[in-house]
This record gives structure tokens, C-alpha cells and sequence, in this order.
């Protein structure tokens, strides 16, 4: 059985290691109480008033920081900005009090039709302008600084003038967002795309990078699908390990959404991930 999690003087200031938290996995940590920093809930489950995830989701905080995870704010869209949606989430941070609140550099909805997907947008600066108008929006609505993902994808657009890495930086400083680096989508990318990760990773700004994302994908034969439903792969592992010899104190999440596993594996990620955390951070002293 894992440990407990530390006292409050033992925690690291800023959570470091954890994992996605998903119902069929709440009574096992409540039981027992695993040695993690923090969980990321998927806001959108989570903004029923009388829903039982919404239930769970404060037992976990009674003893956990949680951050949260939209799939729903549709930023870089064209539909004007659904402020019912930002206001239940606001209510929810209100109660919850995340670490931090995060959505993803795409777009959801097209005069209301909501595609249940994170669409990839082209890399132009008229794009730039427009997401970062909609994020200083949404920002001043919920008084925070919100926290943007990069996404996985498997098409490109034609009219794209800039690389993913560099409209991504540039919507991060226009904005004043931070960002959520998703080291699995930007592996996705390499390979559907022909993007070369290193290089990618290299010219991200690592100052304002709030948190990364570990996951697995699914391969299709001619291309990756970012699936989630498979333990973080060799290769993710190893952009990780590099990117943690560069900074050691950039808190990491495990995500895991389809074909559950045990909560244990997703434990024994967690501690690999603290392992190359830990390990970068004794070469360096």
C-alpha cells in the first residue's frame, strides 16, 4: 500500500506529481490516502450542482490540491464566448480552490454545434491575436491566469506561417496565459507531422510553462492517436527526462481517460515520472 500523502510542511510549495482523478479510482484513494500531489479534474464533470463526481471531487480535496481541466471553453472559436459555461466554472473554483484552471489552444464549437473535440487551429499571427483577445477575456472573467495546452492533431493547414512551438509562445506572451505543455501530443505531432520534438521542446519558454502533461497514444499504423489508454511510451518518457534535467519543479500529470487500468498503474507512472524529477534534480546539486 502507498504511503500517505505528506503534511502540509512536508509538500513542496507548488504540487509536483499527479494524476488525473476519474470516479471508478475515488474509493481507493480515499482509502488509501497515496503518497501524490495533487489531482486535475475534468471540469466539465464535475459543474453539476447535485452530480456524484461533484461529490467526489471534494472528498479528494479534502485532503488534496486539485487543478482543473476544461475541454470547453472553445478559445480559439469564433462563437462568442459562453460566459454560463465560465461562470459554473468559476463557482466550482470558488469552492474547490484549484491550483490552477486549464483548457486547450483550439476550438470546440461552430454557431453553437459543439464537435466534442479539441480542433487544432492554423498557425497565423491573425490567429495569435484573435486567441489571445479571447483569452484576456476569459481570464478577466474568472480573475485568474488560465493555463492553455497544446493539442494533438492529424491534419495542417495550408495557411500556417508560423511552427506550432512558435505560435504557441506567441499566444502565451500576447495573453499573458501560461501553458500546459502536453509532452504525448507534441510526440503525436512528430510523428503525423514530421515535427522534430526536440526542437520543439527547445524553443518553448520554459518560464511559462505551469504544468505538463505525461499520456500514452494509440498507434494506427500511418499515425498516432493521442487515445489516453495506455501507459506514457518510451519515447514521451525520454523528451520528459530531457526537459526535467532543464527544470526539475514544473508540476507533472499522469493522464489516463479510457480502458482504466488499475489505479496502481497509474501510480507506478506517477512515481516514474517523480524518479526523472528526482534524478535531474541530484545532477544538478
Amino acid at each position: 500500500m502507498q504511503s500517505g500523502p505528506s503534511t502540509d510542511s512536508e509538500k513542496p510549495s507548488t504540487p509536483r506529481i499527479g494524476v488525473g482523478l476519474r470516479s471508478a479510482h475515488v474509493n481507493e484513494i480515499l482509502a488509501t490516502q497515496p503518497d501524490l500531489d495533487f489531482f486535475e479534474l475534468l471540469t466539465d464533470n464535475h459543474l453539476n450542482e447535485s452530480g456524484y463526481a461533484k461529490q467526489q471531487a471534494f472528498l479528494v480535496r479534502q485532503d488534496y490540491p486539485v487543478s482543473l481541466h476544461s475541454v470547453g471553453m472553445s478559445l480559439g472559436g469564433t462563437d462568442p464566448i459562453d460566459f454560463v459555461y465560465l461562470e459554473k466554472i468559476k463557482a466550482l473554483a470558488k469552492e474547490l480552490e484549484p491550483v490552477c484552471i486549464s483548457d486547450h489552444l483550439c476550438w470546440t464549437s461552430f454557431e453553437s454545434h459543439h464537435a466534442h473535440d479539441l480542433l487544432p487551429l492554423p498557425y497565423t499571427e491573425e490567429a495569435v491575436h484573435h486567441v489571445s483577445r479571447r483569452i484576456r477575456q476569459v481570464q478577466d472573467f474568472l480573475e485568474t491566469t488560465l493555463v492553455v495546452e497544446n493539442v494533438s492533431s492529424y491534419l495542417e493547414f495550408a495557411c500556417s506561417t508560423l511552427k506550432e512551438w512558435e505560435f504557441l509562445a506567441a499566444v502565451s506572451i500576447e495573453s499573458g496565459c501560461k501553458i500546459l505543455l502536453d509532452l504525448n501530443n507534441i510526440y503525436v505531432s512528430q510523428y503525423n507531422h514530421a515535427v522534430d520534438a526536440q526542437e520543439y521542446i527547445r524553443n518553448i519558454p520554459l518560464d511559462r510553462v505551469a504544468e505538463i502533461h505525461l499520456a500514452g497514444f494509440e498507434h494506427k499504423g500511418s499515425y498516432l492517436l493521442d487515445a489516453h489508454n495506455r501507459r506514457v511510451s518510451a519515447p514521451v518518457w525520454e523528451l520528459y527526462r530531457g526537459l526535467a534535467s532543464n527544470s526539475t519543479s514544473i508540476p507533472t500529470l499522469i493522464e489516463w481517460d479510457n480502458e482504466l487500468p488499475p489505479f496502481s498503474v497509474l501510480l507506478e507512472e506517477a512515481e516514474q515520472a517523480r524518479r526523472y524529477q528526482q534524478s535531474a534534480a541530484d545532477n544538478l546539486n
